[in-house]
């Protein structure tokens, strides 16, 4: 699965209360999620990007809440991937859970800048600086996580396997 899109930076310790605040946390709906998706750091952000636009962060992203909705509010707004130098392991499990995919890369997030257009490969873990050149090789997302992917997240996944019909004998 190859992706592209126009990149919006953030930094360090990017945590779920500043993804979706709390206050909009009542309730699940991704599109009213999506709404508010960083409401306080970025007012307007959903209005401002493209589907398919991409995240670019530093150490941490997605710290805090072990709610869904922050990996929600994202791609409910239409973000396609978000790169972090490293993310919090709950938002990780998260994002897969929910269809939104991510890659782990310590360089890429340090050359790539805001507005830069990216090109993704989840397959390969290439990182593209379509603007300069750069190239950047972050860990592949699995086979299996990238199916979950493909499907829309977990449930979904499980529907279509029909592993949800299945009994233990």
């Amino acid at each position: 699965m190859k992706l592209q899109g126009r990149v919006w930076k953030f930094g360090d310790n990017v945590n779920t209360d500043l993804i979706i605040p709390a206050r909009y946390l009542n309730s699940s709906d991704k599109d009213e999620l999506a709404r508010n998706c960083f409401a306080d750091v970025r007012p307007g952000f959903v209005e401002m990007i493209s589907p398919g636009d991409i995240i670019v962060a530093g150490n941490n992203f997605g710290s805090g809440s072990s709610r869904e909705h922050a990996p929600l509010a994202i791609k409910g707004a239409g973000i396609s991937v978000v790169i972090a130098q490293s993310f919090a392991r709950i938002f990780y499990r998260n994002a897969f859970n929910i269809g939104l995919p991510i890659l782990e890369s310590k360089e890429a997030p340090l050359s790539i800048q805001e507005g830069n257009e990216v090109s993704v490969d989840l397959a390969t873990g290439e990182i593209v600086i379509l603007d300069t050149g750069e190239r950047f090789l972050a860990e592949p997302v699995p086979a299996f996580l990238r199916e979950i992917v493909d499907a829309g997240g977990l449930v979904h996944y499980i529907k279509k396997k029909g592993l949800a019909e299945r009994k233990t004998e």
